[in-house]
């Protein structure tokens, strides 16, 4: 089941590799992420000194009256990933055109997981044959519906 979502990211990008990664939070962030009460809209991947951190994604205080005074709602969470799968993520980092996106943070279990992909931007064409595909799929589904 998944608690948020990047749901932009499937129309701007095409999926070249996925990754499940666990996050490094606080027992505050993880209520709040359970709560639902976060945003991974403009995050991105990044490796740095061998380790993989998730950059722009915001996560809400889980109690505003509660919160630690230096609380950053949008601080650098490190991922749990191997080193097989960061030097993947650091070669296609070093690629142009390829990125590394967060798609959603889910539950497994009692923890928390996040599915992230090497990524490369579509242009206007795909994305217009996207939301065209998505549409007759839809229209089809009402047919098939309806003739029931």
């Amino acid at each position: 089941m998944h608690l948020i979502e990047n749901k932009k990211a499937g129309l701007r990008f095409e999926v070249l590799k996925s990754f499940q990664a666990g996050i490094e939070l606080t027992g505050a962030e993880t209520k709040s992420l359970r709560a639902r009460q976060g945003s991974l809209e403009g995050a991105r991947v990044l490796v740095r000194g061998g380790e993989a951190y998730i950059v722009g994604m915001s996560i809400s205080p889980y109690q505003v009256a509660n919160t630690p005074a230096g609380y950053e709602s949008d601080r650098l969470r490190r991922l749990l990933l191997n080193k097989k799968e960061i030097a993947e993520i650091l070669e296609a980092e070093s690629k142009k055109g390829l990125t590394v996106v967060p798609f959603e943070v889910y539950n497994s279990g009692r923890y928390l997981k996040m599915r992230i992909a090497i990524v490369r931007g579509k242009n206007k064409a795909d994305k217009r044959e996207d939301i065209k595909r998505r549409d007759d799929e839809r229209e089809i589904g009402r047919v098939i519906r309806d003739k029931r």
